[in-house]
């Protein structure tokens, strides 16, 4: 019985230890950048999105958020499966920029793929995405 309790207990500290690891680092320009556009481009989460933006970041989401009220984006929203990788990265100590390809998926429709250009920039001691750009 004790071995089995032991097992267990190093079986939950593996998983502690592995979910840590995976988790994303929000006091990185490359953590708080993929936290960004998996809220705005995975989960379509522009409030959330909103939360990592600043300058003309923040004025595009707040944008995208005004041409799409009345449009309710919840659990029930047939989202597109979206994927993504970074192609190219260019980090300062208080600019940082990335660029990824995404690839999307919708039912009934084919695959394509976007890059989104983002910049980030440290205020204070945070990293906030500053602009980002969508490109075929």
């Amino acid at each position: 019985m004790q071995k089995v309790s032991a097992r267990i207990a190093l079986s939950l500290c593996l998983l502690t230890l592995l979910f840590g690891a995976c988790r994303r680092d929000l006091r990185s320009a490359r953590g708080v950048v993929e936290e960004f556009v998996d809220q705005h481009y995975v989960r379509i989460d522009l409030q959330k999105a909103k939360e990592y933006s600043v300058g003309i970041a923040l004025e595009k989401i707040n944008e995208e958020i005004r041409l799409t009220s009345g449009q309710v984006i919840d659990a029930t929203t047939r989202k597109p499966g979206v994927h993504y990788r970074l192609l190219e990265k260019k980090e300062g100590e208080r600019r940082a920029s990335f660029l990824y390809e995404g690839t999307i998926r919708a039912e009934d429709a084919p695959e394509f793929k976007r890059r989104w250009l983002i910049a980030a920039r440290k205020e204070a001691d945070q990293w906030r995405v500053a602009n980002f750009t969508e490109y075929e």
